[in-house]
């Protein structure tokens, strides 16, 4: 994989770990509503999809982590399917995101526009 594709998901770490974060740890803050969408009087309800989710995301950012360190050792290739396929998940979850509630349309663009450019950059050049 090239740098700049390289460097793009090392970008889209930093993000899944602070959605994780956020969504593990801080999902019933007034403040993230905007993202989240969360009404206070459903934190409670919400409390164990926001927590699974968060570590959905944390899970793939160590998917992505595992692929990118094993880049450049004997196990190339299982980095490099490592990489590609969380980041082709990503753009589709980011579009079904997206289609499913139209007003989070800021976290679908931050959920598939990293990883779509990780996918461009290894495209055009490997």
């Amino acid at each position: 994989m090239n740098l700049l594709s390289q460097i793009a998901a090392w970008f889209f770490v930093v993000i899944l770990v602070a959605v994780f974060i956020m969504e593990a740890f801080f999902y019933h803050r007034k403040e993230l509503y905007k993202f989240t969408l969360i009404e206070p009087e459903h934190v409670g309800v919400l409390r164990v999809p926001a927590i699974n989710i968060g570590f959905y995301n944390l899970t793939y950012a160590l998917g992505l982590v595992a692929g990118l360190l094993l880049l450049g050792t004997d196990w190339t290739e299982a980095g490099r399917a490592l990489v590609l396929f969380t980041c082709a998940a990503h753009v589709i979850l980011g579009l079904v995101l997206y289609v499913s509630e139209r007003r989070m349309w800021t976290g679908a663009l931050m959920q598939s526009i990293p990883p779509l450019i990780v996918l461009v950059a290894y495209g055009l050049w490997g």
